[in-house]
């Protein structure tokens, strides 16, 4: 897999000289010096004040490569967190656009309901491996529909065919942009956002970040009154001029967040702003029908292995409620988990 260079840091050379090693050159160095010029004084060749001098020389060089290395002002302990892109990251690719076709064939086969989104990121795929690309470069989607159609479920398909790590990030749950940038010191839970969470933890620049519900993510305001929205912590992320070298508030260090595959989820666009919008136009998903509830039905019952006469139990539930719109994907998810337990129930004594 090919690997890019990821943090804006330079890393220490770990065979680079100790501080003693330095002084004791240093020292090899001035003795040498007063030889030839025939100044040394009898066998002190290296007084106090010289000894001072070397010790403030290798403290200046110390501190200089310190500042060309762009983490002098981090902890030791986040330091070491990020000597995990010292020989950068990895790139998940997908080779060819044969590859991109069977992701999308797989794909599509499992949700034929959600063929628009499918249909773009089969499109960008292939357009990927056409410019030569190391990974495929997916535009960031907004899917727009009512609950329980499989938005979510989608992205973690997509994620699993492209064998990449994925990470949900529940707009709900965490209201402030925080929760995708991640928040500067000071704050109470400063740290760095799940999406570099993620890729520190993997290894890998291009995992499939999903923001469920992000039309309805509140927004939190500091005492200063600085306002963070998740909308507009997202903005930097979606444009790939600037996700290049986006600067993490934590770390203080820039990041090439550039290969990230964005899903956002939503109910409607209310709310929403326009610059959000512009950046990942919505597409727009009607609730499923009884023939798509049907196959979902019919491919977790495969899944399981369970018998053909279980699975149509559950297909009669399904086509005897007469307002297929009120039955989501969880809905038919349940069934199947009933009949299965049911089917795997121990014979009672």
């Amino acid at each position: 897999m090919p690997r890019i260079r990821f943090a804006g840091v330079r890393f220490p050379d770990p065979d680079a000289p100790s501080v003693f090693d330095i002084e004791a050159r240093l020292k090899r160095h001035l003795i040498n010096l007063r030889k030839k010029r025939g100044k040394l004084e009898g066998d002190n060749h290296v007084s106090d004040r010289d000894r001072i001098n070397i010790r403030r020389k290798v403290v200046a060089y110390k501190d200089a490569v310190s500042r060309r290395s762009g983490m002098d002002h981090l902890t030791d302990k986040d330091r070491q967190r990020l000597e995990v892109f010292r020989h950068g990251v990895e790139l998940i690719s997908v080779e060819t656009e044969h590859r991109a076709d069977e992701i999308a064939s797989a794909i599509h086969s499992e949700m034929p309901w959600m063929a628009a989104a499918t249909e773009t990121i089969w499109q960008d795929m292939r357009a990927s491996v056409r410019n030569g690309d190391l990974a495929p470069r997916l535009r960031p989607l907004l899917l727009v529909g009512p609950p329980g159609i499989g938005k979510t479920y989608w992205a973690r398909s997509l994620a699993q065919h492209l064998m990449v790590p994925t990470s949900v990030i529940e707009a709900t749950a965490e209201p402030a942009s925080f929760s995708v940038t991640g928040s500067q010191r000071g704050w109470g839970s400063a740290g760095p956002g799940k999406p570099l969470e993620s890729i520190i933890a993997s290894g890998v620049a291009n995992p499939v970040i999903v923001v469920d519900e992000v039309e309805k993510a509140g927004t939190v305001e500091s005492l200063r009154g600085q306002r963070f929205d998740l909308s507009e912590g997202l903005l930097p992320f979606l444009e790939r001029s600037t996700a290049v070298q986006w600067p993490c508030p934590y770390f203080r260090v820039s990041f090439d967040m550039s290969w990230i595959t964005w899903i956002m989820t939503a109910n409607s666009v209310e709310g929403l702003p326009a610059p959000f919008l512009s950046r990942c136009p919505p597409l727009k998903f009607p609730s499923l029908s009884v023939k798509h509830l049907l196959g979902f039905a019919d491919r977790l019952g495969a899944e399981r292995d369970l018998p053909a006469e279980a699975v149509d139990a559950v297909k009669e539930v399904i086509e005897a409620i007469r307002a297929p719109h009120l039955i989501s994907l969880r809905s038919v998810a349940r069934m199947v988990d009933s009949v299965e337990q049911a089917i795997n129930r121990p014979p009672l004594h």
